[in-house]
């Protein structure tokens, strides 16, 4: 039968992805690749260092090249769960994989996914990495999702400032984003999903939702639809493409309102699933913390209340945070997390610390990611791997985990490591890096051959009275130790600081 006719966007015929075709590269060997990455300086805790390694390793071990009856068009990160390219999956993996740029492109993988880009702007959210088919049909309720490209996207670009790929993937976000408008909002602008398009399959938060909408409004998709608007805006800025700005502030302004005239339970302080009769869902599930990460959808007197949630214990703040729903939410399994029920999983992880520290909850996230880190290394020190999820009141892998998971599990080992618990992070396009320097130690830590840009590198090492930074880039440090906070320019060369 003839396909559907669908309206092509016009954007989709500047998706620079559509129409290339692959040209070899190589691909570094592990232990080639292992003295361009960053190598964590932690004498006090040796064993989180062993298992970032690992982590590393693991993924070096799921670094392909294109099938020839693909149409990939860069070499690419695999899911570590089967042959199939993941929308979901993906976005996060780039999140640790920018890390280790200086040894293999893996924002490459996302290439791959634009390259599959219809004329209308569709991107299937799983595809057949050996003969590049879609899986999903566009009209199918599952067939795509998350719409978190463009976070991870501009991620990247906030670590790295590289406009040029900016460039290139703004065309195919902006089509995605209106195809989602076009095909997955209801008449409020409210937007909808199912169990398996949010990624969280079996969360009970809508009823017999995981490959139906149930005509209710998604908490998740409608911040992550309003991220977007805030996202693509702020690209479209910085790319000069200003008549698509208001556009997208038009539908940021609406889904700010809707969601909270409609999505906010008053009763509970939470942004919640809504049915069309306005009654709330009665899981508190991790997707409402995407919220968090559009620094104005949420009015001032509800953010701290909602933040709240992720210290109680009887809600989040778990043995093992954080549990993909509340513990005093209907089907929260305690034992195994059964997947999406309660299950820790480290890409919601990551998101919710990226989100915690737009609003400045840098120490929260901190401790949150030591939590972590230390039930993740409680389990590896059993199991000798890393897995996809994790039980939420035990040291266990979850229910249906999968092991030598990297995958996104490497935002634990590696991101969370570098970003929440040593506390670096970068704004390259301002020249700009931060060191939150909240581990409790008394011997010198740090990062050696942290990635600057496009070619700059660093070593940041420091005890409680020093720190000195070697470079071969120039930037403003700002530095958070105990009370103080000191900014420094920092010339190429070495500088060191005195914190006494």
């Amino acid at each position: 039968m003839p396909p559907f006719p669908r309206q092509p966007d016009p954007l989709v015929a500047q998706n620079p992805f559509r129409g290339q075709s692959y040209s070899h590269q190589p691909i570094l060997s592990y232990l080639d690749a292992r003295p361009l990455l960053p190598e964590p300086v932690l004498p006090d805790t040796p064993e989180w260092a062993e298992m970032y390694w690992r982590g590393w390793e693991l993924a070096w071990l799921n670094l392909h090249r294109p099938q020839p009856r693909s149409g990939f068009v860069s070499n690419y990160l695999g899911s570590a769960l089967n042959n199939h390219t993941f929308m979901w999956d993906n976005a996060f993996m780039m999140l640790f994989g920018v890390y280790g740029r200086r040894a293999f492109n893996f924002m490459g993988t996302l290439d791959n996914l634009y390259a599959k880009q219809h004329d209308d702007g569709f991107i299937s959210r799983e595809v057949d990495s050996e003969t590049g088919s879609d899986l999903y049909f566009p009209f199918d309720p599952n067939s795509t999702g998350p719409n978190i490209l463009a976070w991870a996207e501009w991620c990247n670009f906030r670590i790295t400032g590289d406009t040029t790929r900016l460039t290139a993937v703004f065309p195919p976000l902006m089509a995605l984003h209106r195809w989602y408008r076009k095909n997955r909002t209801w008449q409020s602008g409210l937007y909808w999903a199912t169990g398996f398009s949010s990624g969280m399959n079996n969360q009970p938060r809508v009823p017999d939702s995981s490959q139906h909408h149930r005509h209710w409004a998604w908490v998740d998709a409608s911040f992550q639809a309003s991220l977007n608007c805030y996202i693509l805006r702020q690209m479209a800025v910085a790319l000069e493409q200003l008549k698509l700005v208001p556009e997208l502030a038009d539908e940021r302004a609406t889904l700010t309102q809707q969601i909270n005239q409609t999505m906010w339970n008053e009763a509970d302080q939470f942004y919640q699933d809504v049915d069309k009769n306005g009654r709330f869902s009665r899981v508190k599930s991790i997707g409402a913390y995407w919220g968090l990460l559009d620094p104005d959808v949420m009015p001032n007197g509800r953010r701290e209340a909602f933040i709240q949630h992720l210290r109680d214990p009887w809600a989040f703040n778990l043995p093992h945070r954080i549990p993909s729903q509340a513990a005093d939410s209907e089907g929260y399994n305690a034992l195994t997390g059964n997947q999406w029920r309660g299950g820790v999983w480290p890409s919601t992880n990551y998101m919710v610390l990226k989100g915690l520290h737009k609003h400045g909850q840098h120490l929260l996230a901190h401790e949150i990611a030591l939590n972590h880190l230390e039930n993740v290394w409680q389990v590896y020190q059993r199991t000798d791997t890393l897995w996809d999820n994790y039980a939420p009141e035990s040291a266990n892998p979850g229910e249906d985990a999968h092991p030598d998971f990297v995958g996104w599990t490497g935002l634990s080992a590696i991101a969370m490591l570098l970003e929440d618990v040593i506390g670096l992070s970068t704004d390259w396009p301002l020249r700009q890096v931060r060191w939150n320097r909240y581990l409790a130690t008394a011997q010198p830590y740090g990062v050696r051959n942290y990635p600057l840009g496009s070619d700059g590198v660093a070593d940041f090492i420091g005890n409680a009275n020093k720190i000195t930074i070697q470079t071969n880039a120039s930037f403003t440090l700002t530095i958070v130790d105990g009370s103080q906070t000191i900014k420094a320019p920092i010339p190429i060369g070495t500088t060191e600081i005195d914190l006494t």
